[in-house]
């Protein structure tokens, strides 16, 4: 009897320490750095993307940033995040007509599908990705 309680004891630990060890990891998942030169094959990957357009100054981007990190953290493995800064890649807004940020691109096998403007919900923005996977 002692031994069967140390055997399931040992796999309860065992199962225990893979989802602490997963929810570390996913925690430690951050939005990339999209640039003018990598967007093209960034986005072009199989699956969705989501391109997050923003600058340092831009007030309404920062108050953003939090909701970009924890969306990158909860569809870690469904949706590819990354961020975009407007000032150092002119280039990829222009291309993408980007008038105003923060501007949220969404990308599905390589295509633009999607297009939020403005510091909307984080719920607006899951809405909007869920109809996408």
């Amino acid at each position: 009897m002692d031994e069967d309680l140390e055997t399931i004891r040992a796999r309860k630990l065992a199962e225990l320490q893979v989802h602490i060890q997963g929810a570390t990891q996913k925690k430690d998942v951050k939005p990339f750095t999209f640039t003018d030169t990598s967007f093209e094959v960034d986005t072009r990957r199989e699956g969705v993307v989501l391109v997050d357009m923003w600058a340092v100054w831009c007030a309404p981007c920062l108050r953003l940033a939090p909701a970009i990190e924890q969306i990158a953290r909860d569809y870690a493995g469904k949706v590819r995040v990354g961020k975009l800064n407007v000032d150092e890649n002119p280039a990829t807004p222009a291309r993408f007509g980007v008038a105003s940020i923060p501007t949220l691109l969404v990308f599905r096998d390589g295509k633009l599908v999607d297009q939020i403007v403005g510091a909307v919900p984080r719920q607006e923005i899951e809405r909007v990705l869920n109809r996408w996977l």
